[in-house]
């Protein structure tokens, strides 16, 4: 075996990573439980080994050389690969993933999902106990516990995490996009988007509709795309037009409230500030604008020729897509972003 390949274990990964989060050989030290010096060490041993600089040494901060950025890169790929292979392997073994990611658009109701994330622990230990096969006389064995991880991501990051693996279902993918191999869809809904300003706004005053050319003279608000790989998508912005950038759609709907700008949102997430008054919807002369979204999971590798049984989803992704079947708790996830925290999903 190569020395390079001996280096590039787990732990010397985990250490780049840790590093790299932290800014400083010191602060990740402290997170694995080191001395700096010992960490210190374990990086020149690396960097001997893969016959590279890893770290700019000119600089006090713990700066990555371009190499040392695609050893980080690789690595957190290669980390995500060996917790997938657990966690399949534990799949095989019991039904249930050891852990389940989720991305989330911004778009879909917060509360839902917690709701759905509540009722998956109450029910998966009788899923449990249902669907795993028990061997004859044995007592009924603790059902294994599935983590749940939920992202958070915005328009084509959505897609993203599912495709590069990051994520095993993602709720809220924008339906139009060309259909990656290995995964499934299936439909949401539409949600209409509206333009809404502050009563204050100078737009407020304007008469309806208003067109492009009216619309340009306006700092537009809006939310970036969280893609890091795939092409980031840019939706009602105008060529030339002013822009203030958040991270998310709640942001950007307190930015509307301070009439920072001016922004189209769905309808569903300002429809009580529209009631009280807080927002004002103005109608543009566009065609109507209406996002349709939808979920999407990654299928299970086709077992191999010879493999006792057809892959299958595991059994906490198979309880996720049951709900998703539900009319009920799709227009929830969509449409439920008010304040009636107390209303049930079916």
């Amino acid at each position: 075996m190569s020395d390079s390949r001996s280096a590039l274990t787990p732990d010397a990964l985990s250490m780049m990573d840790a590093i790299a989060r932290s800014g400083s050989f010191a602060a990740a030290a402290r997170e694995l439980g080191k001395v700096p010096s010992a960490l210190t060490y374990s990086v020149r041993q690396l960097e001997d080994a893969l016959d590279v600089l890893l770290f700019d040494r000119r600089s006090r901060q713990a700066t990555l050389t371009a190499a040392g950025q695609e050893l980080l890169e690789e690595g957190r790929r290669l980390l995500g690969e060996i917790d997938a292979v657990a966690n399949r392997v534990k799949r095989v073994a019991t039904g249930w993933e050891t852990q389940l990611s989720i991305a989330v658009d911004d778009v879909i109701s917060r509360a839902t999902m917690l709701e759905l994330c509540e009722s998956f622990y109450a029910c998966s230990a009788t899923l449990s106990r249902t669907t795993t096969p028990s061997r004859a006389a044995a007592p009924a064995a603790t059902p294994p516990a599935t983590r749940l991880r939920l992202r958070a991501e915005v328009l084509a990051g959505t897609w993203e995490a599912l495709v590069t693996g990051q994520a095993d279902l993602a709720i809220g993918v924008i339906s139009n996009r060309e259909l990656p191999s290995g995964v499934s869809v299936k439909d949401l809904g539409p949600v209409p988007f509206i333009l809404v300003v502050a009563p204050h706004h100078p737009l407020a005053a304007a008469s309806e509709p208003l067109d492009d050319a009216e619309l340009i003279h306006h700092r537009a608000i809006a939310v970036a795309d969280s893609a890091q790989r795939l092409t980031r998508v840019t939706v009602n912005l105008l060529p030339g037009q002013d822009v203030l950038t958040v991270s998310d759609m709640r942001s950007k709907i307190d930015a509307l409230l301070r009439s920072l700008g001016c922004g189209f949102v769905p309808e569903p997430m300002v429809r009580d500030h529209v009631a009280a008054g807080r927002l004002v919807v103005k109608r543009v002369q566009r065609d109507r604008i209406e996002g349709r979204f939808g979920y999407a999971w990654r299928t299970p590798v086709a077992a191999r020729r010879g493999a006792a049984k057809k892959a299958q989803p595991g059994l906490a992704l198979k309880w996720w897509l049951e709900q998703l079947e539900s009319p009920t708790t799709r227009k929830a996830l969509l449409e439920r972003h008010g304040s009636r925290v107390g209303d049930h999903i079916k």
